[in-house]
């Protein structure tokens, strides 16, 4: 599995690393089970058919909640984002037989479709981290995620326009597979799509996004002033996550709050300040 120094370097160099068992073979059905649960409750309307799509997942199981604090996670995000590291998106990424495949991206503030993106070509720097969980084995039949190593040292994605084809097959693209309880961490400007679930079983997973301090969040802050000014006045498209409850954030293991705080509705309530 390697070092936290090693991972740090495959992330800078690649553009990914592997974490396996972050979540325990005995331990990953009731964390399963309560993301399965969500989706069927919480789906975004605008899923692409076939695709389970919650936002804020957080409010609505916490069973993976206690994983964030693997020494490896935080370790590897803290050398490559700084301290204190916020978890800036909590959402599922679940494919049900039958499911298409989807376009080539780059994840927020990357993907030059959204109202609070960096503009290409951005800088070559490591600003932002996304995370794939894998709560059922992910392969190929059943659509593991597609990445382009090395695709996050370039300067634009193809939601840019950068002339890569959206919904084609990459010369260099690979499956990134895996057993349940894996978690493979990358550079939020990889280029990454998720294939076609071509099997008949669910594929079941997570995607947990990492910021450091000192990137700004607000335009995806429900009612704040940067939301008004990028999207409510522009008629632009992003993301929206929502508020953590308090009750929610009560629940959690006193390690995995200070992820969230940013997050806390009525923030002054932060029982650290």
């Amino acid at each position: 599995m390697g070092s936290v120094d090693s991972l740090r370097d495959q992330v800078l160099g690649r553009g990914y690393c592997i974490l396996e068992d972050v979540i325990p073979a005995d331990r990953i059905g009731p964390v399963h089970d309560g993301v399965l649960r969500a989706a069927a409750s919480h789906n975004r309307s605008d899923a692409p058919a076939n695709r389970g799509a919650v936002s804020g997942l957080i409010n609505h199981t916490q069973g993976f909640a206690p994983y964030l604090a693997d020494p490896r996670l935080t370790g590897l995000t803290e050398a490559l984002l700084g301290r204190p590291v916020r978890v800036s998106f909590t959402s599922t990424i679940i494919s049900y037989p039958q499911a298409e495949r989807l376009q080539w991206h780059a994840d927020w503030p990357f993907n030059q479709n959204n109202a609070g993106h960096i503009p290409a070509p951005y800088l070559d720097a490591v600003v932002h981290l996304t995370s794939i969980w894998m709560l059922s084995d992910f392969t190929v039949a059943n659509g593991a995620t597609l990445i382009v190593p090395g695709s996050h040292r370039e300067p634009n994605n193809p939601t840019g326009g950068n002339g890569v084809p959206m919904f084609e097959p990459h010369a260099d693209e690979i499956h990134v597979e895996g057993r349940a309880g894996t978690v493979m961490v990358m550079d939020s400007r990889m280029w990454h799509a998720t294939p076609a679930n071509d099997s008949d079983e669910v594929r079941v997973g997570l995607a947990i996004r990492w910021a450091p301090w000192w990137l700004n969040l607000d335009v995806l802050m429900p009612a704040s002033d940067d939301r008004a000014r990028q999207l409510e006045e522009t008629g632009g498209k992003e993301n929206q996550v929502p508020l953590v409850e308090p009750e929610v954030f009560a629940a959690l293991p006193a390690e995995v709050q200070p992820l969230f705080r940013h997050w806390l509705r009525g923030g002054g309530n932060w029982p650290g300040a």
